[in-house]
């Protein structure tokens, strides 16, 4: 049984990890914790009667109470990157979907794991349909080049664009490189109304309720548009790839970004 524990217990993503780890006969809830704890068991947080796990308040005490293997962590970008940094000091290896991280930030994460000898996996999207909807735009963008990215999530959402987006645009633009898109004397009327831009790759970000995670990439050539969607209806969408990082985590070697590096 792999030891696995929690942040952001009490938030929508961390209770569906929650149960995802608790159903998995490899995977042992041994610890949770959230800011805002009132010390329940887990069991009366997903509905599977008590464990006689309690969600803790503090991340260090938790680690060092209940010794886990793997921290799991959906919590905000404010606090991943100590989350990270001192689950890795304590040897956990991290297992991360909170985007937000700057490139900066996943190069001393990188430096802290090799120096650490811990691994960790950090993914901006756990859904096996959105690591293939990057493939595929990876491939189309060898053939079609003009492409946007639009991306829509809930409306409680912190960053944009979102992790994801920015994720496809890097593999589009490692395909067909940095171009120009649009007529070069375009000018916006409103600021913001075509986007932000990467490579030359407009992306754009709705924020609404009633959304989860979804996205289109969508390509133009001359006379044709292909238009590349995935969505996820439920969080439960992206519970299969984290119980696959936790399971490989502690067999890969150093910080591995992108669930596709570890899917068979």
């Amino acid at each position: 049984m792999i030891r696995v524990m929690v942040c952001g217990a009490y938030g929508k993503m961390g209770r569906e990890v929650l149960r995802a780890v608790h159903k998995d006969p490899q995977l042992s809830i041994v610890g949770a914790v959230d800011i805002n704890s009132d010390f329940a068991d887990v069991g009366d947080i997903i509905g599977a009667g008590k464990t006689g796990v309690t969600v803790g308040n503090d991340l260090l005490t938790v680690i060092n109470e209940t010794k886990p293997q793997v921290m799991v962590d959906f919590t905000n970008p404010q606090s991943v990157l100590n989350n990270i940094k001192l689950a890795i000091k304590n040897g956990v290896c991290p297992v991360v979907g909170t985007t937000g991280l700057t490139e900066p930030d996943i190069e001393d994460i990188r430096e802290l794991c090799a120096a650490s000898k811990v691994n960790a996996i950090i993914s901006p999207n756990f859904s096996i349909g959105a690591i293939l909807m990057m493939k595929l735009a990876q491939e189309a963008a060898k053939y079609l080049p003009h492409v946007e990215i639009i991306e829509m999530h809930h409306d409680q959402k912190l960053d944009a664009p979102s992790g994801t987006a920015l994720r496809t645009a890097e593999l589009i633009a490692g395909v067909r490189g940095t171009m120009q898109q649009g007529h070069p004397d375009e000018k916006e009327k409103l600021p913001g109304a075509r986007g932000g831009e990467d490579a030359g790759i407009r992306l754009h970000s709705v924020r609404l309720p009633g959304y989860v995670a979804h996205q289109e990439v969508i390509f133009g050539g001359l006379g044709q548009t292909l238009t590349i969607r995935h969505d996820s209806i439920s969080r439960e969408s992206f519970m299969p790839g984290v119980v696959l990082a936790c399971k490989k985590v502690l067999t890969v070697d150093g910080l591995i970004f992108g669930l596709e590096h570890i899917m068979g």
